[in-house]
Formats: structure tokens, sequence, C-alpha cells
């Protein structure tokens, strides 16, 4: 039991980093699963692996909790209406994952779920948010050579000096701002990561900030879209495992399940306050780097291994 305990460990803690970086947990899972197999049925590996997300999406409620609560009796009459605003671009975001995503999930999990896919998305997308934060670097050099910023964008330079890269730079500085045509169109950019290695929280990054989000402003909605996401995944796992098999567990499964829950959870708290506190003063060059040194990897460990190398 031990040895499967310490492999769930180390999953969560996999899940719980790659999660919310813009990384793809799918494109580390694969690899993981080259060197280390839970010895547990099918059917419980599969709970196993959505259920730990829950473990990671109880992270963002903790750490949001006064944020996302409307109840909260904290807040005036304008901020409990702010927060069901925000809950209500939530739930637009959301639609498109539900309408498109629902329907051909199971589509591209049998024809793309392989590592050659998986490593063409994280380099492709690795590209494409260096290509992305080189032409937000030219717009800041041209901003720092305009002088001082006025005009509708010139409220944001009065806030947090440890976001001072992005103040003027995005129309949309905070999640609170961000509008139900915006919140579609981040939704419709998270349905991309329905293709194995594109990474949910990479996509709508990627879509938050072409929208015009701050990089900031892009990193909460996305901890806020997978709320209903990930949460309605689970609960939908969970009930096909007991529909199938009921409740029955060994005393394995029910150990090995804890532990990658509590770990996720654990690593997804400091995942998350890293990313948060990376961004106010750093872009997301470094993050598209590492996706295509890693597709790389995915693509030479693959190919060695198809020769019969490996």
């Amino acid at each position: 039991m031990l040895i499967e305990i310490l492999k769930a460990l180390f999953i969560g803690v996999v899940e719980g980093i790659t999660e919310w970086l813009p990384i793809s947990s799918t494109g580390h899972m694969i690899l993981v699963d080259q060197f280390l197999h839970l010895d547990v049925s099918a059917q419980f590996l599969e709970l196993f692996l959505v259920v730990i997300q829950i473990g990671a999406i109880c992270a963002v409620i903790v750490l949001f909790f006064h944020k996302l609560n409307p109840f909260s009796s904290k807040k005036s009459a304008s901020e409990r209406s702010g927060t069901w605003r925000l809950w209500a671009m939530v739930i637009v975001g959301c639609i498109p994952a539900a309408v498109i995503g629902l329907a051909f999930d199971d589509f591209f999990n049998e024809h793309f779920y392989n590592a050659w896919t998986v490593a063409i998305a994280l380099i492709f997308y690795g590209i494409v948010f260096i290509v992305m934060e080189a032409y937000n670097r030219r717009r800041e050099s041209k901003m720092a050579l305009s002088g001082p910023h006025r005009g509708k964008h010139a409220k944001g330079y009065a806030k947090d000096e440890g976001d001072s890269q992005q103040k003027g730079l995005f129309k949309i500085e905070t999640v609170d701002e961000i509008d139900w045509k915006c919140a579609l169109k981040i939704g419709c950019f998270q349905v991309l990561a329905i293709i194995p290695g594109t990474s949910r929280s990479g996509s709508t990054i990627i879509g938050g900030m072409l929208c015009g989000c701050s990089r900031t402003a892009a990193a909460e909605f996305t901890f806020f879209l997978a709320i209903p996401v990930m949460f309605g995944w689970g609960l939908l796992k969970c009930v096909k495992y007991v529909a199938e098999l009921g409740f029955a567990m060994s005393a394995t499964e029910l150990a090995v399940l804890a532990t990658g829950l509590i770990t996720a959870f654990v690593v997804s708290i400091l995942s998350i306050k890293f990313l948060l506190g990376y961004i106010k003063n750093n872009d997301f060059t470094a993050f598209g780097i590492y996706r295509i040194v890693l597709g790389i990897v995915v693509l030479g460990y693959f190919s060695l291994k198809a020769l019969g190398i490996l």
C-alpha cells in the first residue's frame, strides 16, 4: 500500500502544478504514465485522475472564497451585485465547453489522445505564447517611449506597482471588468483544450489576453471557469463509477484517492499563488519555452520507443 500511496502523492503534485500553470497537465500525465503505474483497476484509475482535479479546484475556492462569495456580510450591496455578475460571466464562459466539449470529448480522446498530438499541441501553443508576448513587449516599449499615459486607461497607473508592466497595455485590467462578449470568446478558446496537450489554462489565458485582458485578469478568470467545468466533470465520473461498480473500494484505493486529492489541493494553492505573483512582473514567455522543450522531449521519447531503442 505504501508504494501506491507514494505514487498517488507524486501524481497529486504533478496535477497540482500542471493544472494551473499553462503547460498542459495531459502532456505531463502521459510522461508520468510511462514510468509510474498505479496498481489499481482501469475504472478506478479513470476516476482517480478526474477526482484529484476536484482537489485542485477546491484550492481556487479557498483562495478566492471572499471574492466568489455573493452572500458575504462583509460586502456592500454593490459588491455583492458585482460578485453575482462575475458568476454570470463564468456561466457564459462555460457555455461553449458545455455545448461543444461534451459532444466531442469522447471523439477527440479516441482519435487524438496520443503522444504525437500532445507534443504538437505543446509546441504549437508554446510558440503562440512566445509570439504573443513578444508582440506585447513591443507595445510596452512603444508606450514607454511615448511618455506618461493618459486617456481611458490612465486610471490603471495609480493602482498596484507590481502590475506596472500591464497598466494601460490591456483594456481589461481586472477580472471584474470582463463583459459577456469577452467571457463568451474566452469560453470558445477553452473549447480548444479538448485537443490533448493544449492545456485548459493555457488556451483560456491566451484567449483572455487576445480579448484584451491583462495577464492577471486572464489567469483569474481561467481559475474561475474551472470551477463549474471541473466539478461537473468530476461529479459525472463519480456517478458513472458508482453506477458501474457501486461504492466498493479497497483500502488501498481509498488511501490512494485521499492522498491524491489532498496533495493536489495543497500543491494547487502553492501553484496559484506562484502564478499570480509571477505574472505581476513577468510574462508567459518562460512557459512557452517550457512547453516547446517538453513537446520535444515527448516527441523524442516516443520516437525512440517506436524505433525499439527504449
